[in-house]
């Protein structure tokens, strides 16, 4: 059988073991989910790549892959209120892009969601590592003030329609299957103008936190979510997800999004390379 690529890959059969079986989690286990959440809320909320730590924590503790699925997405949602709290000065003058945007990362959050529930997941693991490939691409390039606009300097209609479907796209994307959708939204933010990548990464930090949001939600409703552990992962998330956007305030724009960029193409290989074999 084909290793899961994505803490959400199980989550569609999960839905079947409701109850799920309760696994006590031990005061090593308990400091190890806390620092797994403090580096995984400081990659998610700098790279979008907070599962990279998060889920094998999880799995290291005794989870079954599936509750660990479930159960990483619950975590999840503390890095997005962390994330968000750490943002409020990249945030400041963003509220017409956030109010035009949010409505399609909730619907992507919810209709991803659903679909994981509902069908399989094999198309998405074989398309994510080429997703992923332009996405981190996408970050390395240099990026331009945007040309497309009204006399107010806003976008047209037709951008911002086109910007709202990318959006919705990669909610959906992220809700069915979770494999750094934040590093694509990024790489989106930052080819709409937003030339630091502070205030790129500040936009992404909503518009993931409320696509994981909703559907965690689902999750939570349909499939065994291990609330101890979670919550002793979301704790951590808490604290990364609120000091990454310092880091990204204080870092050298540019070296920082090589990284971002080299992080995504390195994850990209090893999903290629789990996926194709």
């Amino acid at each position: 059988m084909r290793k899961h690529l994505s803490p959400r890959a199980d989550a569609r059969r999960a839905a079947h073991r409701r109850g799920g079986q309760t696994v006590r989690v031990s005061w090593s286990h308990t400091v190890l989910l806390f620092a797994a959440g403090i580096l995984g809320g400081l990659t998610g909320s700098i790279a979008g790549l907070a599962s990279v730590a998060t889920y094998p924590a999880l799995l290291l503790t005794g989870l079954p892959p599936v509750t660990a699925n479930v159960t990483n997405t619950a975590a999840l949602v503390f890095t997005g209120v962390g994330s968000v709290w750490g943002s409020r000065p990249e945030l400041k003058g963003q509220g017409r892009l956030l109010l035009r945007t949010l409505p399609f990362a909730a619907v992507g959050g919810v209709a991803g969601a659903a679909l994981l529930l509902t069908t399989p997941a094999e198309g998405f693991e074989r398309a994510v590592p080429v997703l992923l490939g332009f996405a981190a691409m996408a970050i390395l390039l240099p990026v331009r003030p945007p040309r497309d606009g009204n006399a107010d300097g806003g976008p047209r209609v037709a951008t911002r329609l086109l910007q709202g479907g990318a959006v919705l796209a990669i909610c959906i994307y992220g809700g069915y299957f979770g494999a750094a959708a934040g590093v694509l939204l990024l790489a989106l933010f930052l080819r709409m103008g937003h030339e630091t990548l502070a205030h790129a990464n500040a936009i992404k930090n909503v518009v993931l936190g409320i696509s994981n949001g909703v559907a965690a939600l689902v999750f939570a409703v349909l499939a065994p979510v291990q609330w101890t552990a979670a919550v002793t992962l979301g704790l951590g998330c808490l604290v990364g997800g609120r000091l990454g956007p310092v880091v990204v305030r204080h870092a050298p724009d540019r070296p920082l999004r090589i990284a971002i960029g080299l992080a995504g193409i390195a994850l990209a290989v090893k999903l290629g390379f789990d996926a194709y074999r």
